[in-house]
């Protein structure tokens, strides 16, 4: 069964992880703890062997193939090694997670579509979603340890209520080299045009969304059959596993503590216990071991998919969905708020402080601002605003200045003449040629100043 915590780590506080730390099932401890036993009686040996059985002439080799063994296991990229194939598996963990075939959307759909409240409409809703049902337990035999556990023969499937012995005999007699996980859903596909023509599915737009939704749950299908099939390249796992290995197999004897008094640099100290070199070998090969957990989760490690679960969730939620749910509406009441223009929903007494929060707005709602930021300032020196704004905000602005025309004509029909205009200015009386016209009224031309 899937080990859940995400209620203990609902609210960060201090040491809210401690207590996560002295769980057993699904921990790394679990996974680890035979490995880290072979490494800690193995570097034991050796110190033992090491510091009484060796001559000191055989000591002297000891000390300098460890320093030797030592000073090269840093050309390992342990971190990037890692780091790069754990992230890959999780990638692909979550793909798969994702790609489970949740019948969820389909039965909304059968059960809006596919109508018929007589014998005959429940048995083809019931029909459509079994034969959905089916696919996903014969995908998941293929792929699941779990699941080929509970199922492990067609019959066994029969016996559950998936397949009748009629179809069990269709299925196996159609000859093929391939899963036969497919065959299902285009039983499916025959019975919806069937139940097209009859008139229970009452338009093709129906019966196209019918069908969209099931090509969807066929194409997870699909996807967990090809992540089975398809797995992260053997080279590539084999390179991280013997590169954890090799690494941790010279720390046996590049890490012992050799004699101090021999005065070896970084050997002042004789400690008995590796204490880094265990934490070393716990991150890194619990590294590893998240690898190989999450690698292929339908397996039957603690944190694999409860893929048992989910088939059992499945065919309840899709049956219910398509036959007693099916037309079968509470009646339309006015809600509790039918009188009520403004209104607010009640609080527990755990709650209620969360009502006084002032509701988010954004997040420059709160901004303040000095008196002098918000005195409005009209910009006379930006003439390229009169052309950007609408015609009929233009002669509100108050940097527009209002000219008599001394050259060119106006039509109203063909607009403003290649001839250059010119135009007094009110303020200094000094005759321009005008270059921007914004607007022209009555004879009056409204310019943003040049």
């Amino acid at each position: 069964m899937t080990v859940s915590y995400t209620l203990e780590v609902a609210d960060a506080r201090f040491g809210g992880f401690s207590k996560l730390l002295f769980r057993w099932r699904g921990s790394i401890y679990k996974l680890l703890y035979k490995e880290f036993l072979v490494f800690c009686l193995l570097y034991s040996f050796f110190s033992v062997f090491y510091r009484f059985l060796l001559s000191e002439k055989q000591q002297s080799l000891f000390e300098d193939f460890a320093i030797y063994c030592d000073q090269f296991t840093t050309f390992i990229p342990m971190s990037f090694v890692l780091g790069f194939y754990v992230t890959l598996a999780f990638n692909r963990w979550w793909g798969q997670y994702t790609s489970f075939p949740l019948p969820d959307n389909l039965m909304m759909v059968v059960s809006a579509n596919v109508h018929g409240v007589d014998e005959k409409g429940r048995l083809l809703r019931r029909t459509l979603m079994r034969y959905a049902n089916l696919a996903s337990v014969l995908i998941l035999r293929s792929i699941s340890t779990r699941v080929r556990r509970r199922f492990p023969t067609l019959e066994h499937v029969v016996e559950a209520g998936f397949m009748t012995p009629l179809e069990q005999t269709k299925l196996e007699g159609l000859k093929s080299d391939f899963n036969k996980y497919w065959m299902p859903l285009t039983w499916f596909t025959n019975l919806a045009a069937l139940a097209r023509q009859e008139g229970r599915i009452r338009d093709d737009i129906a019966l196209r969304l019918l069908m969209d939704e099931l090509n969807n749950y066929r194409g997870k299908c699909s996807l967990l059959f090809h992540y089975d099939w398809i797995s992260i390249p053997l080279v590539y796992t084999q390179v991280v596993t013997v590169a954890v290995y090799s690494f941790f197999g010279f720390c046996l004897i590049g890490r012992q503590f050799l004699n101090p008094e021999k005065g070896y640099k970084g050997h002042q100290l004789d400690l008995y216990v590796p204490i880094f070199t265990l934490l070393q070998f716990f991150f890194y090969a619990g590294w590893l071991k998240v690898g190989e957990l999450i690698i292929n989760p339908f397996g039957e490690d603690d944190d694999d998919f409860e893929t048992n679960q989910l088939i059992d969730r499945n065919i309840q939620v899709s049956m219910l969905a398509v036959d007693d749910m099916h037309q079968n509406l509470p009646p339309t009441e006015k809600d509790k708020f039918w009188v009520e223009r403004y209104f607010s929903v009640p609080y527990t007494n755990s709650t209620v402080a969360e009502a006084h929060r002032p509701a988010f707005k954004g997040s420059t709602y709160d901004m303040r601002m000095s008196e002098e930021d918000l005195t409005i300032h009209h910009n006379t020196d930006t003439p390229i605003m009169g052309q950007y704004l609408p015609v009929s905000q233009r002669g509100s602005l108050d940097n527009v200045l209002t000219c008599r025309l001394r050259g060119g004509s106006f039509d109203s029909g063909q607009g403003i003449s290649s001839k250059p205009f010119t135009y007094k200015d009110g303020k200094d009386d000094t005759e321009r040629e005008l270059k921007n016209v914004s607007l022209v009224r009555d004879g009056q031309l409204e310019v943003s100043c040049l």
